[in-house]
């Protein structure tokens, strides 16, 4: 595991201790749940930038977001994320 050191303001210093303290955590502690639940949600955001610019698929988004294809589906259509578009279901359409 590695090390991280990091300086941050007086203000998110005080959020920080108040999170300690209501979560009752120590600090590293604090720290990689905060991370982790912070790259998490950076992921699905990624990932879902990703699938609306059509550079993968919504099982490629759900893996990147590092979710399974049906809650990730939920999460795209929550978010009004489109990753089929009119033109392609048209097209689809005409050749039957």
């Amino acid at each position: 595991m590695g090390t991280l050191s990091a300086r941050i303001p007086d203000d998110l210093e005080e959020e920080l201790e108040e999170y300690i303290t209501d979560e009752n955590l120590d600090r590293s502690t604090a720290v990689r749940k905060l991370l982790t639940e912070s790259l998490g949600d950076w992921r699905k955001e990624k990932a879902l930038e990703m699938l609306e610019a059509g550079e993968t698929t919504l099982s490629g988004a759900a893996a990147i977001a590092e979710m399974n294809v049906w809650d990730f589906a939920a999460l795209a259509k929550d978010r009004n994320v489109t990753w089929v578009s009119d033109d392609h279901l048209e097209s689809d359409l005409e050749d039957l």
